[in-house]
C-alpha cells in the first residue's frame, strides 16, 4: 500500500472511530452482526464491498437512533474477519463469531469457504449469508445458510438466453481458474448453455490464479471461434488480464462472467479493451434506485472515498437480518425462530422505488426459501463504467 493511501485511510478510519460515540446512543443495547469473508488478495473486492456496505448502513442506522426490535433499541456493531479466501481461516472466523455470541454472519464470499463453515454455523446456532453457489448449502437438510445474491446457475442462463435471442450467439467457450469455485461455475455454465441449444466449442481450459501471461491459455480457446467467451467465476483481479489477452489475440466476440466485477479495476487493467464486457451487477439501476439507495451510495462514497457497484447487492444482507428480527424479536438469539419467520416474511424494500418487497425466495432452485430476493441486474461495461443491459428476477 502506498504511504499516501495508507495515511489517507488511517485518517479516515480514525475520524470514523472518533465520531462513532457521538452518533451512537449509549443507552441502547448492542446487536453484533458478523462478517467473515475475503478482504485481501485477488478477490478482495468481493469482501470489501460486503464489509463496507454493512459498516455504512450500520453507521447510518445508529445515527438515526438505533434499531427497535421488540421492546429494545439496538446499536448495530459490525464484527469483521478477513478469511483471506482460505477455508481454514473462514472456519476460524466463524468460530470467533460463536465465541463472541454472534448469531448472524454475512459471508463467506467463495464456495469452499462457505462449505467449510457450515458445521460451525449449525453447531453454534449461526445463520450465515454466503455469496457462494453450492446448492447443498441451501437445500435440505441444510438450513442455516441464506444465499445473499443471484447464483451463477440463475444468472448464467439469463445472460446466454439474452445473447442468443438478441445478439445471435450460437457458439460458446468457457475458461476457468483451476479452483473449486470457478470450476463448479464452469460446469453449471456448460450445462445451461447446452440446455439452451448453444454449441460449447471449448470447455476444459483452465489457468492458475497467479498466471500473468494468459496468451497461451487463451490461444486454443480463441482458435475455436466462439461467439461468446465465458470467464467462469473470474476474480476482479484476473478479469482485466483475461479480457486484454483475448482482445490482443484478435478475439472480437462477446465476453461475459456471472461474477460481480469492479469498474475501476476493469478500466485500470483493460481500458477500452473491456468495452462490452458483460457481468452481473449490483441489485439496483438508476431506474430502480430509491432515495434511500441514492443516499446509501452517497454515504458509502463519503465514508470510503469510492463506490463499488456490487454494493448495490451487498447492502441487502444486513437489511434482511434486521427486518426479519423486527418481525420476530425472539430470533435475536435463537436462529430457529428466525427460520420459522422466513417462509411468510415480507417487508418494504427501502432500496427500490415503488412497492418492492424484501422476501425470501429460492423454492425453484433449492426447494426451500434460502435466498434473499434481489433484482438480477446484468451490466455491460461502457466508457469506463457499468451500464444496465437488462434486469430479471429469481423466484
Amino acid at each position: 500500500m502506498h504511504k499516501r493511501t495508507f495515511l489517507k485511510f488511517s485518517a479516515l478510519a480514525a475520524a470514523t472511530v472518533l465520531s462513532m460515540p457521538l452518533m451512537a446512543h449509549a443507552e441502547n443495547a448492542t446487536l453484533k452482526i458478523g462478517f467473515v469473508g475475503v478482504t485481501s488478495g485477488p478477490a478482495a473486492a468481493w469482501g470489501i464491498s460486503n464489509q463496507r456496505s454493512m459498516e455504512t448502513r450500520a453507521a447510518w442506522l445508529n445515527e438515526l437512533g438505533g434499531v427497535k426490535i421488540g421492546d429494545k433499541t439496538y446499536n448495530i456493531q459490525i464484527v469483521p474477519f478477513d478469511d483471506q479466501k482460505d477455508p481454514k481461516r473462514a472456519i476460524a472466523g466463524m468460530e470467533k463469531m460463536a465465541q463472541d455470541g454472534v448469531h448472524y454472519v454475512v459471508g463467506p464470499n467463495v464456495d469452499d469457504g462457505a462449505a467449510a463453515v457450515r458445521p460451525v454455523a449449525e453447531q453454534n446456532g449461526i445463520m450465515y449469508f454466503p455469496y457462494a453457489f453450492p446448492k447443498e448449502l441451501f437445500t435440505a437438510p441444510a438450513s442455516n445458510a441464506i444465499l445473499g445474491m443471484v447464483a451463477n446457475y440463475q444468472s448464467g442462463p439469463a445472460i446466454y438466453k439474452y445473447l442468443k435471442e438478441n445478439k445471435g450467439v450460437k457458439k460458446v467457450a468457457f475458461v476457468a481458474a483451476n479452483e473449486s469455485d470457478p470450476l463448479s461455475q464452469r460446469e453449471s455454465g456448460i450445462a445451461a448453455a447446452q440446455a439452451l441449444g448453444l454449441e460449447v466449442v471449448s470447455g476444459n481450459v483452465t489457468y492458475q490464479v497467479d498466471t500473468t501471461d494468459f496468451t497461451p491459455v487463451l490461444l486454443p480457446v480463441i482458435q475455436a471461434s466462439p461467439d461468446l467467451l465465458v470467464l467462469s467465476g473470474v476474480s476482479p483481479a484476473n478479469a482485466p488480464q483475461l479480457i486484454r489477452s483475448a482482445r490482443e489475440l484478435g478475439y472480437t466476440g462477446f465476453i461475459s462472467t456471472e461474477t460481480g466485477q469492479d469498474a475501476t479495476v476493469l478500466q485500470e487493467g483493460a481500458g477500452e479493451l473491456a468495452e462490452g464486457f458483460i457481468s452481473v451487477g449490483g441489485a439496483s439501476t438508476p431506474e430502480l434506485a430509491s432515495d434511500t439507495m441514492k443516499e446509501f451510495v452517497d454515504r458509502y462514497t463519503k465514508m470510503f472515498g469510492e463506490y463499488n457497484d456490487e454494493s448495490n447487492t451487498k447492502v441487502y444482507a444486513l437489511e434482511y437480518i434486521i427486518e426479519t428480527l423486527k418481525a420476530n424479536p425472539a430470533a435475536i438469539d435463537n436462529v430457529e425462530e428466525y427460520k420459522k419467520t422466513m417462509d411468510t416474511f415480507e417487508a418494504a424494500n427501502p432500496f427500490m422505488k415503488g412497492d418492492a418487497k424484501l422476501k425470501y425466495v429460492g423454492m425453484t432452485s433449492f426447494g426451500q426459501k434460502r435466498q434473499v430476493s434481489v433484482p438480477l441486474v446484468v451490466n455491460e461495461f461502457k466508457g469506463g463504467k457499468f451500464e444496465t443491459l437488462f434486469v430479471g428476477q429469481v423466484d
